[in-house]
């Protein structure tokens, strides 16, 4: 497949390893994940429906192993945006969860994550979607690079502008306190 973009260029710095030694590309495929949990007794509200404190622990799950897979480091978890809840979820209910990276700057790495809920004949509805920024850490906690990512379809290159607009508005916040 050829590459229609490549979205950034940078080097690694992890020990055992020259300065200018350079991190090899990924796709946004290589990271990509699916995990999958069924809505339990445990997971309900007094209302009968997931609660949603459950649903973000498995959304930052999500994203973590996302994070993990493309810069093959520790990650944390520095922000969550747009965690919109379309519908509800409830006991006995699939419920599936899509990751997959859609920005990296040199530390960081945007995720979004999308929830549905899934019926036993395979039809999936969307009850969530998420942003998530994670840093890229070494043992100790410093933040290391992460390895840029070749764009391969339109789609993915549309989700990567997005991203950068995010991107910027997570930086505007920042500047006003939030």
């Amino acid at each position: 497949m050829p590459k229609i973009w490549i979205a950034r260029d940078v080097l690694c710095y992890t020990k055992g390893q020259e300065r200018n030694e350079q991190i090899m590309e990924k796709r946004i495929s290589d990271s990509r994940i699916e995990q999958v949990y069924q809505v339990r007794p445990e997971h309900l509200n007094g209302a009968g429906r997931l609660f949603g404190g459950r649903l973000m622990e498995w959304i930052d799950e999500a994203a973590g192993l996302v994070g993990i897979r493309h810069s093959q480091c520790n990650v944390i978890t520095a922000s969550v945006d747009n965690l919109k809840f379309i519908r509800g979820a409830y006991q006995n209910d699939l419920l599936v969860l899509t990751g997959r990276l859609t920005y990296v700057g040199n530390t960081s790495m945007e995720v979004r994550v999308d929830t549905y809920v899934e019926t036993l004949d395979g039809i999936r509805r969307p009850i969530n979607r998420a942003y998530l920024t994670l840093v890229a850490v070494d043992k100790d906690g410093v933040p290391q690079k992460v390895p840029s990512v070749v764009l391969e379809t339109e789609s993915e290159k549309a989700e990567w502008e997005a991203g950068k607009k995010r991107r910027e508005l997570r930086i505007q916040r920042k500047k006003e306190g939030f």
